[in-house]
């Protein structure tokens, strides 16, 4: 089958074959995306990135949350500019952004419309971050007040929140100790009226108009 000059070409590392087989049906029909590559470990993905350079790589999150970030470490590491997207049936807000902060660039669920995966992708592919509506929860409260009511330490810390270090590493990278990193988040959280480092990071991206939603 002919593509066009423009197309993405995608690979898929699924658990599933029959679901690999569905991605290829789908994408079969689509004019600006298509299957190059399929495999249904993650033993030989990275060697399949490799092979066939994709632009678009959707991995299974049933592979396990700590093999997945694995993977995206690897494939970050390796450099080659894959927009990796990450989908799987159970989701969550704090798995998802953990898969963000190590380079997936979407997460979506499995069981979102079709239009949400082909969203998805095609966002990932133009280098922008994509997340499923399905997988934020919802905040108890919203936020009292913005960064704008942050110090310039604080406004530090939240950044570094963001690309997922820890609060030891925090403090490492500005020579301070975790105990005041620890204060640091209480008044962040309390200005900001946002509940968890996640929630944070989150916050973030959206500011930064770095996380794109589904179109309604």
């Amino acid at each position: 089958m002919s593509h066009q000059i423009n197309a993405k070409s995608v690979a898929i590392c699924d658990t599933e074959p029959i679901v690999i087989e569905g991605v290829r049906t789908i994408l079969n029909e689509c004019e600006d995306m298509y299957l190059v590559a399929a495999d249904t470990s993650l033993l030989g993905c990275l060697e399949m990135v490799r092979q066939h350079e994709p632009a678009i790589l959707i991995l299974d999150k049933n592979f396990g949350i700590h093999p997945i970030i694995d993977c995206l470490q690897r494939l970050r590491l390796a450099g080659g500019g894959v927009a990796a997207v990450v989908w799987g049936v159970n989701l969550n807000e704090t798995e998802a952004l953990r898969m963000m902060q190590v380079g997936a660039l979407g997460v979506v669920s499995k069981m979102a419309p079709l239009k949400s995966l082909l969203e998805c992708m095609r966002a990932a592919a133009a280098g922008h971050t994509w997340m499923e509506e399905s997988v934020l929860q919802e905040p108890e409260h919203a936020p009292r007040g913005t960064r704008s009511n942050l110090t310039s330490r604080e406004l530090q810390v939240v950044e570094l929140i963001e690309q997922g270090l820890k609060n030891r590493d925090i403090a490492a990278k500005l020579g301070i100790r975790p105990g005041t990193v620890k204060i640091h988040l209480k008044h962040i959280f309390e200005k900001t009226g946002i509940r968890g480092r996640y929630g944070l990071a989150l916050s973030g991206l959206r500011e930064k108009g770095l996380l794109s939603m589904p179109a309604a």
